[in-house]
């Protein structure tokens, strides 16, 4: 073989090596998913404790079904801006939910409302009544950041549901997480509640099948390459 179609076969098997490994990491994480999608499924049909009852641990009662009954303090809602539903641009409101017997209260996502320019909207226009019956499942605040909490003029405002920007808006310890409200409220109109997490597989089954096709063109090629330059060169015509 030419040195030219060592060199086309020794790129050809490092990208089929390269391929074969992204193929079987795809693999790997959607093993991943699977099982983080068995214990999400596990948790979610589990039947509802009060928030009270949650186990301390925050990674052991994320997605956990639970009740929170109180008072909601509307004063000190919270807007969770830059959320979209549908493609239309709105915020999520943030109500703390006080419990008796205790000074830490519970954030509750109440749900999607529209908003223009996804920050500014009539509060009031979405209260649910003074008691809280929360029927929902619990969430994890998202990471803090480094250094200060981002601040907002209105004092109403957050743009990440982080527990230093939240605690930072509120007069009184919160708990460390919060939860999603998914029940309805008979008789009243109120926001678009989400919906619990998803437990598609992801698109890694579809990539693995992709990398693992990109080895075999690449082997085929490399393979076909080399059988041209082998086969004889057919004659070339007689001179009469």
């Amino acid at each position: 073989m030419s040195r030219r179609t060592l060199l086309f076969c020794a790129l050809a098997l490092v990208a089929t090596a390269l391929f074969v490994r992204l193929g079987f990491w795809q693999l790997q994480r959607l093993h991943e998913r699977q099982a983080r999608n068995a214990i999400v499924a596990q948790r979610q049909h589990a039947a509802p404790v009060p928030v009270g009852a949650l186990p301390h641990d925050t990674a052991s009662v994320r997605y956990r079904p639970t009740t929170v009954t109180g008072v909601y303090d509307y004063g000190n809602e919270l807007v969770l801006t830059s959320r979209t539903h549908d493609g239309a641009p709105g915020v999520e409101l943030l109500t703390p939910v006080r419990m008796a017997g205790t000074d830490t209260a519970v954030l509750v996502d109440r749900g999607w409302v529209y908003a223009p320019d996804g920050s500014t909207v009539d509060r009031a226009r979405w209260q649910e009544g003074d008691s809280a019956h929360v029927g929902g499942y619990v969430e994890l605040y998202t990471a803090d950041g480094e250094g200060a909490p981002t601040m907002a003029r209105d004092p109403h405002v957050v743009r990440r549901a982080s527990r230093r920007e939240v605690a930072a808006k509120l007069p009184y310890p919160v708990a460390p997480y919060y939860v999603l409200y998914t029940s309805d409220t008979a008789g009243a109109k109120h926001p678009v509640r989400r919906e619990p997490a998803a437990l598609d597989e992801g698109p890694h089954r579809s990539y693995a099948f992709q990398w693992f096709s990109f080895a075999l063109i690449a082997i085929v090629g490399a393979g076909a390459v080399v059988a041209r330059e082998r086969s004889p060169r057919s004659p070339g015509p007689r001179a009469g």
